[in-house]
């Protein structure tokens, strides 16, 4: 009825008024299709699902009167022309710019961005601005507009807080990273951040302290200054931290005064030698906005360091920088790498917007039902409308993927572009020369990165690498990267009043105020460094008793004093608080103990040999006598005899090898080969009893009733340390030695005494105390006390030095070159004299030789009587068989007739008998026995016929 209605009334009107009555019809019929599609809304504009918009406004924040808006304003105009003039891209729509100035100021740019949002923009390009990125973020995440930053670097700028946030540029962060890699590849430990104080500077200056933590260096002062900062502030600032050791400067900040800093510097002298300048990408940008050169400020820059956005060559990055110049826009400035990304954000922002125009997306805009309630406010927050398609398209601009004039425009999904790289820059002459270059991919190199994407990825030091640079003061040798502080100050020392063992060191009236080994080791590290280090020594402990020196190494620790020098112990505890140098000097705990001289023994002649070496030599002086007796027996009359002499002989002639005095010849030839390997045998043992004895005799042999540590550990005897040093804690920690059995001594008289009374008398039974103080304690007391055991710690003696400190690396290096050209030996014999005494007791059991010496000879020997032996048995046994008659051929002298066995029938007594008989006389009776063989068989012979006639 409603729609009859509405017909009549148009009816009457058409009547009046042709054209009215034609302008009506074709509301009447977009009306009746937009209620049947169901879109027709009193609070939203809407267009047909099936029909392109005409136009599609996008807006833009930046501050025009600035380095990157210079660059960025025509950058953008460009984009919004090329993209329009694309059939290709929003074919039939037309893509409009609102641009507002955000003019450098942080409330200003807020309320730019609020307008911007009143004019139902569908996306956001920029701010330049990080800290109106912070606050604008809140409201596109409230109205559903992404957000395309091409400058916001903030690195806290997280897509968690703020999801309709893109960084279609690089965050600050990847910068910080490449300056770690950098500190790390020039070896420097410390850095000072010079930035400014907003979200850009914190953000960056607070990754930049993470990345180099991971690389092992540190921010050692952050300088902040307040954006606009006067000339004065800055100046003063400067001064400050020209005043620290660290000589390693970064400079974030941004880039329209940032310029200001290097001005200052300068005439501070602070671009001189010795210093070095890394400035990230704002400089770059500010130097690259220029058509011409200007000396002036190029002079300033001479030598600095300093990080560029890295885009890759391509032929459509070419054409444009060829077009840049005709393009005709007002106040066209050179373009820098924020112009590119600007362009790339127009072009990312237009293709997203194609995509979801092609899916179907309306342009379509309504109320925000918290902002309808703040009507009664005056401000108009009722016109701020939410983008309905504002999550669809943020989804596909995450997606969107394509080259631009930057590179590859894609995010990872933590929404950083993919490949951040960076060129590395040097400044000299009239421009810069680019270096080598960064990326997150494989860190320093002089190739560019996208050559390097397809091979795996290699962070090794090894791998890293840049062209050389030009240091300011036009040197080429890298800088150390800190100084001592040109403030007056010179460096303070603690050192240990000792009051014993004052060799080491001791005070002293004559500058330097103390004297002794340590502090001449120190003083001439120091002179090996290329550079004088005012310091001074300052006394610690009262000079009645000698220091705790666990309070001079936590006295460094902390910044009480910037160092210790003396005999200070490298302990794990003290390494954990303090850097020590290289060790001067090896030490180690050692145990000595008072000893007595040990009475002579009338039986110290037993002692050179074990009880089982006598017992082996001696069997095998009865066992070689008994083979050279079988050996000899038939052929050597001296071997020869009754039972009685001949077991006389025996022994006689097996003693009597042991001085090579025996009266018995050896004829046979196995005889005298085992006599000959006997004798070598017998010569060795000779020389080793000899050596040994004289060893036992003519030493020293002390005595004590403690053997080592063990002995100590397991006992209950007091134990003498020395006063202040770490073996009382590490008797108590490590070896779990009661505290009440520990003595503490202060010098070396005290020592001599202690040792003397004994535990039972009141003094102690053993002193633990480090291996330089006991060779000097051993060296004075007359041979009278000596060590036991080997030494049980492993440490040195080094100097102690403020955490991260660069003095203790770099006196490390000079300790080494000490050792190396022998003057630390020279130090050392100076003060440190040697000791007269040997170190340690003498104990029998090392002069005792045992069987386990000696097996080997008594094997080779044992082995030649074996085969001598069986030798001499194969033989016996070939004689026996030749010699043993045939059957019923009685033979009286060698074998009895027995009526009861046959008479080619053996005993074991005919061997023996055989074998007793002179070889003379066996060797007759087989020729005898050959001849009559011969005669029997001729007899045979000459009556064989007769038999045949038979």
């Amino acid at each position: 009825m409603e729609v009859a209605l509405r017909a009549n009334r148009s009816f009457l009107f058409m009547r009046r008024t042709p054209c009215l009555l034609l302008g009506t019809c074709l509301w009447l019929v977009m009306g009746i299709l937009a209620d049947a599609a169901g879109n027709s809304s009193s609070n939203s504009s809407s267009l047909p699902s099936l029909s392109r918009p005409s136009a599609v406004t996008i807006g833009s924040l930046f501050t025009r009167d600035s380095v990157i808006g210079r660059a960025a304003r025509p950058a953008i105009k460009a984009a919004i022309d090329d993209v329009n003039k694309d059939s290709s891209i929003l074919a039939g729509t037309e893509l409009k710019l609102l641009e507002y100035d955000t003019n450098c100021s942080g409330f200003l740019g807020t309320v730019e961005a609020l307008q911007l949002m009143e004019h139902d923009v569908v996306v956001a390009i920029g701010p330049q601005s990080s800290g109106i990125a912070h606050v604008i973020s809140h409201v596109v995440n409230e109205l559903h507009v992404p957000l395309l930053s091409f400058g916001a670097t903030d690195p806290t700028l997280s897509p968690l807080q703020y999801p309709y946030f893109i960084r279609t540029t690089q965050s600050d962060s990847f910068q910080m990273y490449a300056i770690a890699d950098l500190v790390e590849y020039y070896e420097w430990r410390e850095v000072v951040a010079i930035f400014v104080d907003d979200d850009y500077g914190r953000g960056g200056v607070s990754v930049l302290g993470d990345a180099l933590a991971n690389k092992r260096s540190k921010i050692s002062y952050k300088a902040p200054f307040t954006p606009g900062a006067s000339e004065s502030a800055i100046k003063e600032l400067l001064i400050g931290v020209n005043n620290l050791e660290s000589r390693v400067y970064v400079v974030h900040v941004n880039p329209d005064t940032g310029l200001q800093i290097f001005s200052i510097a300068n005439s501070l002298g602070m671009m001189a030698g010795s210093y070095v300048w890394i400035a990230t990408d704002w400089l770059p940008s500010a130097l690259d906005l220029s058509d011409t050169v200007d000396t002036e400020r190029m002079n300033l820059l001479q030598g600095v360091i300093a990080l560029r956005h890295y885009t890759p060559d391509s032929s459509t990055k070419k054409s444009f920088l060829s077009r840049w110049k005709s393009l005709k826009f007002e106040n066209t400035a050179t373009p820098n790498s924020y112009a590119l990304y600007a362009y790339d954000s127009v072009w990312l922002a237009a293709r997203a917007l194609d995509t979801f125009l092609s899916e179907g997306g309306n342009i379509s805009f309504s109320d925000d039902a918290k902002l309808v309630g703040l009507n009664r406010s005056t401000l108009s927050f009722s016109t701020l409308r939410v983008f309905d398609g504002g999550t669809r398209l943020l989804q596909i601009l995450l997606t969107t993927n394509f080259t631009g004039l930057s590179g590859e425009i894609q995010f990872y999904p933590d929404r950083d572009l993919i490949h951040p790289a960076l060129d590395v820059l040097n400044i000299g002459g009239t421009g810069s020369r680019r270096i080598g270059y960064w990326s997150n991919y494989s860190g320093l190199s002089v190739v560019p990165p996208e050559t390097l994407y397809d091979k795996p990825p290699n962070r090794s030091a090894s791998s890293q690498n840049l062209y050389g640079v030009i240091w300011p003061g036009e040197t080429t040798s890298k800088p150390r990267g800190w100084v001592f502080p040109n403030n007056g100050k010179p460096l303070q020392i603690v050192v240990p009043n000792r009051v014993s063992y004052k060799q080491f060191l001791a005070k002293d009236k004559n500058p330097p105020g103390v004297k002794g080994f340590c502090i001449d080791i120190f003083e001439a590290a120091l002179n090996l460094l290329p550079y004088p280090v005012p310091h001074v020594y300052i006394l610690l402990g009262d000079g009645k008793g000698n220091p705790t020196y666990n309070d001079l190494v936590y006295a460094v620790a902390e910044e009480k004093f910037d160092a210790a020098v003396g005999d200070i112990t490298i302990v794990t505890n003290r390494t954990k608080v303090v850097d020590f140098t290289q060790p001067y000097m090896e030490s180690g705990l050692l145990v000595v103990v008072p000893v007595k001289e040990e009475k002579s023994s009338p039986w110290a002649f037993l002692k050179p040999f074990s009880l089982p070496m006598w017992c082996v030599t001696g069997a095998f002086f009865l066992f070689v006598g008994a083979v050279v007796w079988i050996l000899e027996h038939r052929l050597n009359s001296e071997f020869r005899g009754s039972p009685r002499q001949q077991i006389i002989t025996v022994f006689w002639f097996s003693f009597s090898t042991m001085f090579f005095s025996h009266r018995e010849n050896t004829v046979s030839t196995l005889g005298r080969l085992v006599l000959i390997i006997w004798l070598f045998v017998v010569l060795i043992i000779n020389s080793s009893y000899t050596a040994s004895l004289t060893s036992i005799l003519t030493v020293q042999q002390l005595t004590s009733g403690i053997e080592g540590i063990d002995s100590l550990i397991s006992g209950s005897d007091r134990i003498g340390v020395q006063k202040g040093s770490f073996a009382r804690n590490y008797l108590i920690d490590e070896l779990n030695i009661a505290e009440s059995r520990l003595v503490t001594l202060e010098n070396e008289v005290d020592y001599a005494v202690a040792l003397e009374k004994g535990s039972k008398g009141g003094g102690v039974s053993a002193i633990v105390d480090e291996r330089p103080y006991i060779d000097l304690f051993l060296s004075n007391a007359n041979c009278a006390f000596r060590t036991v055991g080997q030494e049980f710690t492993r440490s040195g003696w080094g100097f102690a030095f403020q955490r991260d400190s660069p003095l203790a690396v770099e006196l490390s290096t000079a300790i080494l070159q000490l050792s190396e050209n022998g003057d630390l030996q020279r130090i050392h014999d100076k003060w440190l004299s040697a000791s007269e005494c040997s170190a340690e007791v003498n104990s029998e059991e090392e002069n005792r030789l045992s069987l386990s010496s000696f097996w080997g000879l008594f094997l080779i020997c044992g082995i030649a009587c074996f085969l001598a032996l069986a030798c001499f048995c194969c033989k016996i046994f070939s004689q026996y068989r030749r010699f043993t008659p045939e059957t019923g051929e009685p033979e009286i002298e060698i074998e009895p007739a027995n009526a009861r066995r046959p008479a080619h029938a053996t005993s074991f007594k005919d061997l023996i008998d055989f074998v007793d008989k002179k070889e003379e006389e066996i060797k007759h009776m087989l020729r005898r026995k050959s001849s009559e063989e011969k005669r029997q068989a001729n007899q045979c012979l000459d009556g064989h016929p007769s038999h045949s006639a038979v």
